[in-house]
């Protein structure tokens, strides 16, 4: 891909030791362009002797400048080409635009963060500290930071930057060296991370791209002996195989997955400040997002009048091609959009769509358009309000005290994120501490993306944490120094 701004890489290569090089099996993949079925370019198909030659790149250099590097000089590099990403955050943006189907501003944010994500990590490469540990007399006992070693990255269509950059970005501060297998789907923006990273100065090998099919490059990954820490993001189903395949070499997995994340609305909250926060957490990325706030939960009280305004809102939604710049995007996929429509052909009993959004006219006939659907009158139990159904869907259920509301929140098998809104402290003291969450947020959803909170779930929704400190001590090892000296 080449552009005015100078980005120039080929798709059909694999990045390995700081070249561009062709994968071993000479083959590509088509890169479907999700707003009209186009092909966009063709990707490299790595197998399992790229990823061996990209590990052992990643080896070569921990044992050569990447790994002879300081904590401080690693926070330079990452500081400098997060400077980088920003003097190329449009390029970026269109191409994730075009790649995964999203709005274009929607793609700019994430290029902005991606940014953010460097400049945080090489903030706090040198500000990693171990500690001293009062022990017997004639001991000093100490801890150490230390990396992994090589770390395996397995990142989705649907963030690629924001991912790359709470993932690669805390590997890479904490000293590892990482290697990246992108989703076949939408890899033009790892690709491209890897152009600006070596032209940024990141040592060769330090940084490695391999695109693939999963079962192929990612399972390859996966299971290679000489990984020392594995990252993936993406569905329960393959992040059960993940974590199974990294057993067998006693790897540990940081694995972020599914949810089904609620939004707690209370007879006393202000439906004003909520609104927005309540409908663009279900349709950001047509909906395609694993934290999502697919479910809605309304004390009888506001029931209708949120129902109401919610409704308004979906009846103005405008879903389109990503560079068009509008609501909603397409889905991923052809086959995302069949899931999420077998979805929609669920719906029985007292539930039923109470506002949907529009297509435009001028929509391309190949997209892969899902019309936002606001279904009311759901049941707790219901496939709809328990099944992750990734796309621009929201139910709506009624509750009446806190006990039950709490109760159908924690009612799911995932627990990712939650929002509480209301003016009760002493209640929102409560049931942030009852909701088996990674991360609550109480009035308001996300708290603006927070590179600096971290984030990860519990149940299926996945164990270990991102961003913020906290993934920089996912990445390394803790070693205990005890030093006798009489």
């Amino acid at each position: 891909m080449s552009g005015d701004s100078g980005l120039n890489f080929d798709p059909g290569l694999c990045f390995i030791g700081g070249k561009w090089v062709e994968p071993v099996s000479g083959e590509t993949l088509a890169l479907e362009n999700p707003s009209d079925g186009s092909i966009i370019c063709r990707i490299a198909r790595g197998g399992a002797e790229d990823i061996g030659k990209a590990i052992g790149a990643a080896r070569a250099a921990l044992a050569g400048e990447w790994g002879a590097k300081s904590a401080v000089e690693r926070g330079r590099i990452l500081t400098r080409i997060g400077q980088a990403v920003l003097s190329h955050a449009d390029e970026l943006a269109q191409m994730e635009a075009k790649d995964v189907g999203k709005p274009l501003k929607q793609a700019k944010a994430d290029a902005l963060a991606l940014a953010r994500y460097l400049e945080f990590y090489g903030g706090a490469c040198d500000k990693i500290h171990g500690e001293t540990i009062p022990y017997l007399d004639g001991y000093t006992v100490y801890t150490l930071r230390e990396p992994h070693g090589v770390t395996g990255h397995i990142v989705p269509w649907n963030y690629p930057m924001q991912i790359i950059g709470r993932s690669v970005g805390a590997a890479l501060a904490m000293g590892n060296a990482a290697v990246l297998k992108p989703a076949e789907e939408a890899c033009l923006t790892a690709l491209a991370f890897a152009e600006i990273a070596d032209r940024g100065g990141l040592p060769a090998g330090a940084l490695n791209v391999v695109p693939g099919l999963g079962e192929e490059a990612g399972a390859a990954l996966t299971s290679h002996p000489d990984v020392n820490h594995l990252s993936f993001t993406g569905s329960v189903g393959v992040g059960t195989l993940v974590q199974a395949a990294a057993a067998d070499n006693i790897v540990p997995v940081t694995l972020e997955l599914g949810g089904k994340s609620p939004q707690i609305v209370f007879d006393d909250a202000d439906l004003g400040a909520a609104l927005p926060f309540v409908v663009n957490a279900g349709i950001q990325n047509a909906g395609q997002t694993c934290s999502a706030s697919s479910r809605i939960l309304m004390q009888s009280g506001v029931h209708d009048r949120l129902l109401a305004m919610m409704a308004e809102k979906y009846e103005a939604l405008e879903v389109g091609p990503a560079l068009s710049d509008l609501n909603v995007g397409p889905l991923i996929s052809a086959r995302q959009k069949q899931i999420v429509s077998g979805f929609l052909e669920r719906i029985e009993g007292n539930a039923k769509i109470v506002a949907r959004g529009k297509v435009v006219a001028d929509a391309p006939e190949g997209g892969h358009y899902v019309v936002p659907a606001l279904i009311g009158g759901v049941e707790a139990g219901h496939v709809l309000a328990q099944d992750e159904i990734f796309g621009p869907v929201q139910v709506v259920i009624r509750f009446e005290t806190e006990e039950e509301a709490l109760a159908i929140a924690n009612g799911t098998d995932y627990g990712l994120v939650a929002g509480i809104w209301t003016k009760d402290g002493a209640r929102q003291m409560r049931l942030a501490k009852a909701l088996k969450s990674g991360q609550v947020f109480i009035n308001n959803y996300g708290a603006g993306g927070g590179v600096e909170l971290p984030f990860g779930g519990v149940g299926k929704s996945g164990h270990g944490r991102e961003k913020g400190f906290e993934a920089l001590y996912g990445f390394s090892v803790l070693k205990t120094v005890a030093a006798y000296h009489g």
